[in-house]
């Protein structure tokens, strides 16, 4: 039987091992809670996750190490990768850590994205200024999710606040897009190379965090590229697992922004709306497991509950409506739950939608 060691014992790291347990697998965590989610469905070792001895002995206890957390420090995951296989594979997790990067692996693979320039000094910032343009987004490099780390700068008098409420840690500014979208493409690779891929999702953001996905987003032309980078990336660092990439749409084409080498909030309508969730095929592809199919079963929204969770008998009145709470305490802006919903039609699918978010947004 193989035993998973997951770090991380938040939602993803859950619903991972909700995945892995059908299939007769194992899972043990690393966390600093013990009533982190990953505690209702299994055992959790408490430790920093930058506690050498606690993650050796993570791995003393199971076959294959993954992550539902990006902030693992690199010597750490080189000490976990010389006991057990660490997949996806450290240097995926590497340049998914900083955002210069990211980009600049993008750039190498033909992958085009939003101007951008290291910031490390205030001379530096005038030069990203010259190259990136304004309006522009000043991000830190390093640690910045949901919205965190950031600051959009639409001129010239915005800059130094930026600089100085950012400053200290190195930084990447980054030229601000007018969007006509987001869209993430979501692929998994297994150990011997095969590829599947799930169809887009169409993502919309509130404050830097993503609000609510609807997939498939039908855009062949849009699919056809994504597919094309995606893989590239896959192949560039042999990757196992699901990886993630969010793509801005700026006329009708795609500019990467960033990746996520693990199960992504964008996927999570995969759980109900495909026939092997991305949950399952992470798990599948870092256990050595045939993949599992990624057809859509019919069409499916996401909507992520932010601070509170809504009352659950009035979601699941809502037919065809799945709920997933997360136990979590209560928090302005935190990840409490979601709720997806199927259909037989996009139409049908964008009805349900809307009823759902009337729950939460009167």
């Amino acid at each position: 039987m193989t035993r998973i060691g997951i770090i991380g014992a938040g939602q993803l790291g859950r619903m991972m091992a909700l995945a892995a347990y059908p299939l007769g697998l194992k899972v043990r965590f690393v966390d600093t809670h013990a009533d982190s989610p990953g505690g209702q469905v299994g055992d959790i070792l408490i430790g920093a996750l930058d506690d050498g001895d606690r993650l050796d002995e993570l791995a003393s206890v199971v076959d294959v190490v993954t992550f539902d957390v990006e902030n693992v420090g690199a010597e750490h995951i080189d000490r976990l990768a010389a006991q057990r296989p660490f997949l996806p594979p450290p240097r995926a997790l590497s340049i998914a850590q900083d955002r210069l990067n990211e980009k600049t692996c993008f750039t190498d693979l033909g992958i085009p994205t939003p101007r951008y320039r290291a910031v490390d000094t205030r001379e530096d910032l005038d030069d990203a200024v010259s190259h990136v343009g304004i309006p522009l987004v000043l991000k830190t490099r390093r640690l910045g999710y949901d919205g965190r780390g950031q600051r959009v700068v639409r001129n010239e008098e915005e800059l130094e606040d930026a600089f100085d409420a950012l400053s200290g840690v190195p930084l990447i500014a980054e030229s601000l897009i007018e969007l006509e979208g987001e869209v993430s493409a979501i692929a998994v690779r297994s150990r011997g190379g095969e590829v599947r891929h799930y169809p887009l999702s169409f993502n919309v953001h509130e404050g830097g965090i993503l609000r609510w996905s609807t997939a498939p987003h039908n855009d062949e032309a849009l699919e056809k590229e994504a597919l094309i980078y995606i893989n590239k990336i896959l192949e560039a660092v042999d990757y196992t697992g699901i990886l993630t990439v969010e793509f801005f749409i700026e006329n009708g084409r795609l500019l990467a922004n960033e990746m996520a080498p693990r199960v992504h909030n964008s996927g999570h309508w995969t759980i109900e709306g495909a026939v092997t969730s991305q949950f399952e095929n992470h798990i599948r592809a870092v256990a050595g497991l045939p993949l599992g199919a990624t057809t859509p079963r019919g069409y499916s929204a996401m909507v992520n509950f932010l601070g509170q969770m809504p009352s659950a008998p009035d979601v699941l009145a809502l037919n065809g409506t799945h709920l997933h709470d997360y136990g979590k305490s209560p928090r302005p802006g935190r990840k409490l739950g979601h709720a997806t919903v199927n259909a037989d039609s996009a139409a049908a699918r964008d009805e349900k939608l809307k009823a759902l978010l009337q729950l939460i947004e009167p």
